[in-house]
């Protein structure tokens, strides 16, 4: 004989705010009352299936800071980020580190960016397997010493 599980989803939201919005609000399943199949969080602190905040934690998340597997915000990390800064699977942002990252600086497997560089890059002033650009190489010794150039 099989026994069915219900899988409830957890729902917590502060009663405090700031800004309007709830200091942390947790979303994660379905909330069938409600009719979501996935947790929407919104607030200072959010963390759900979706989450949109300041701190944002979440499958898709978006906020001032993103974590997650598709994220977007001022600072993100994740599967795929899309950030001023961004980290991530697949980064796009002003600053892009990740497997294949795209920005104004991009530092990665394939990085494509006015400054970039990689193994596979592409830009203005790139470090690659190809090619060693000085400007490049001046321009991440002095932001990134931490990488091997030489």
């Amino acid at each position: 004989m099989q026994t069915q599980r219900i899988h409830l989803g957890i729902r917590k939201r502060s009663s405090q705010q700031f800004l309007g919005l709830p200091l942390f609000d947790i979303a994660i399943g379905p909330d069938f009352e409600k009719g979501e199949m996935r947790g929407h969080a919104k607030g200072i602190l959010a963390i759900g299936d979706t989450a949109r905040g300041g701190l944002a934690i979440g499958g898709v998340s978006v906020g001032v800071i993103a974590i997650g597997g598709c994220a977007v915000g001022l600072v993100a990390f994740g599967g795929c980020a899309l950030g001023a800064l961004a980290l991530g699977g697949l980064a796009v942002g002003g600053v892009a580190l990740g497997g294949g990252a795209v920005g104004g600086v991009a530092v990665g497997g394939g990085a494509a960016g006015y400054y970039a560089v990689g193994g596979g890059a592409v830009g203005k002033y790139v470090i690659s397997a190809m090619e060693r650009s000085p400007e490049a190489i001046a321009f991440f010794q002095q932001w990134l010493p931490f990488l091997p150039l030489h």
